[in-house]
């Protein structure tokens, strides 16, 4: 049943059976701490201005008249 919807699902509930409910949120977040480049986070200044960019685009349509 490798590589089937139905082998997904038992694989997650004896996951879920051996090592907790919560298997998939501890991996998640263990995957989520290990992160460090950050993103934006490691450049402030350039997501001051991508925001501000962003801030000014408007999603109205422009009139005719």
């Amino acid at each position: 049943m490798a590589g089937t919807k139905a082998g997904g699902k038992a694989a997650a509930s004896t996951n879920k059976a051996k090592y907790g409910a919560d298997f998939y949120a501890k991996i998640g977040a263990k995957g989520g701490k290990k992160g460090k480049t950050g993103g934006f986070f490691a450049n402030r200044e350039l997501a001051r201005i991508a925001g501000a960019k962003g801030g000014r685009i408007s999603r109205r349509t422009k009139s005719a008249s």
